[in-house]
């Protein structure tokens, strides 16, 4: 059953640094440049990130969970450990903190496109501090696979 658990460990590394990048650096980008429609590429790329979000929560949580389970509170030692828990946190103030602020500020700007509007250079800068939060994620979770054999505890 161990073995499982471990394999557990390595797949959910893989999703959930795998979906960051596809999602955030392939289709997020080809949407914006192949769709006309802005608004809905925004609309599709923010349903995408909402996945993306969610599935590193879920995977996040079963990471922490088989670190402590591997190495008992020994496991905060460790760097893996503290690299899933700022993923984690990243995860979280992204969607529930500034994705939250950005769908405000759409629903304030309707019938417009946020874009168009006087709340442009709000939602311009709560985009850049959402990116800048994704882009750290993301280049902690390349660290991750990196360091992930770190992790499980043998």
């Amino acid at each position: 059953m161990r073995s499982f658990f471990s394999a557990l460990y390595s797949v959910a590394v893989t999703v959930w640094v795998g979906s960051l990048l596809a999602i955030g650096y392939l289709a997020a980008p080809v949407l914006f440049a192949q769709l006309s429609d802005r608004g809905l590429a925004g609309n599709l790329a923010g349903a995408m990130f909402t996945y993306t979000a969610w599935i590193g929560m879920g995977c996040g949580a079963y990471l922490l969970l088989y670190l402590l389970g591997a190495k008992g509170w020994r496991a905060i030692q460790s760097g893996v450990f503290w690299i899933v828990v700022l993923m984690l946190a990243l995860a979280a103030a992204g969607h529930f903190g500034v994705q939250p602020l950005l769908a405000q500020l759409k629903a304030d700007t309707l019938p417009r496109q946020v874009m168009e509007s006087a709340l442009r250079s709000r939602f311009a800068t709560w985009h850049g501090v959402s990116s800048v939060l994704y882009l750290v994620q993301s280049l902690l979770g390349i660290a991750l696979v990196v360091l992930q054999e770190r992790g499980r505890g043998r």
